[in-house]
């Protein structure tokens, strides 16, 4: 994996490198997951999430990104406010391990060669995702793993981002991402023999979200935007 992830940015930094301006850096925050199990908080970070990504700016308002971002999701129904689930007690643990890819929309000029001036801009992002994940399911009330599989998801990304200096940019994001399955919690397990054990929403998929910072080192030739 650690391999695959290695040889996916290099392949993408080696076809852009003499194109336009670009930037690679990480991301280090939190997750939390929304569905049937645990706090209905839209926000509400309580596990390490981090990762890589790449952005490759087409001008000063659009970006096409590509990122992986791994971490784990945990809820408790002992933490809801919730009655039905405070009574019923289920909790899990799961991994989501994510390649994404997309366009970043800036609200405000970012044009990075103007090096005297302080850029900030709010933005969002949004494409498809592809997560990897652990399909679960609940036997007399505890949660075990079934086998692991891939699903996507779209993400809803908005943040704010700023120059620190003139290579280096920092940004603070939130990502809701709307997955395809509603199974990150073991609420409606896939594998046919245990469709007994479903319970929740069934109708509502779940969601993960990660919050937190960017930070992203800018190299590459003068775009074609930039005036001379």
């Amino acid at each position: 994996m650690k391999k695959n992830l290695v040889l996916f940015f290099l392949m993408i930094s080696t076809h852009f490198l003499n194109a336009q301006i670009h930037e690679i850096g990480v991301f280090l925050g939190g997750s939390n997951y929304i569905g049937d199990v645990g706090k209905t908080n839209y926000i509400n970070p309580n596990k390490i999430a981090f990762g890589i990504l790449y952005k490759w700016n087409k001008s000063p308002r659009h970006s096409y990104r590509f990122s992986y971002t791994q971490s784990s999701i945990i809820a408790n129904d002992a933490n809801s406010k919730i009655l039905g689930r405070e009574l019923r007690g289920y909790q899990f643990k799961n991994s989501i391990k994510e390649f994404s890819a997309g366009l970043e929309f800036n609200f405000f000029d970012f044009n990075l060669h103007e090096a005297l001036k302080m850029k900030t801009t709010p933005y969002v992002y949004s494409g498809v995702s592809y997560f990897i994940y652990d399909e679960l399911y609940v036997l007399n009330g505890v949660t075990k793993n079934d086998y692991q599989r891939g699903e996507f998801a779209i993400p809803m990304i908005v943040g704010v981002k700023s120059k620190l200096t003139e290579t280096l940019i920092i940004g603070f994001e939130v990502g809701a991402r709307y997955t395809f399955t509603d199974n990150l919690d073991g609420s409606l397990p896939k594998n046919g023999n245990l469709q007994s054990l479903k319970f929740g929403n069934i109708n509502s998929n779940d969601w993960y979200v990660f919050t937190g910072f960017t930070l992203t080192y800018t190299f590459g030739n003068k775009p074609c935007y930039c005036a001379e």
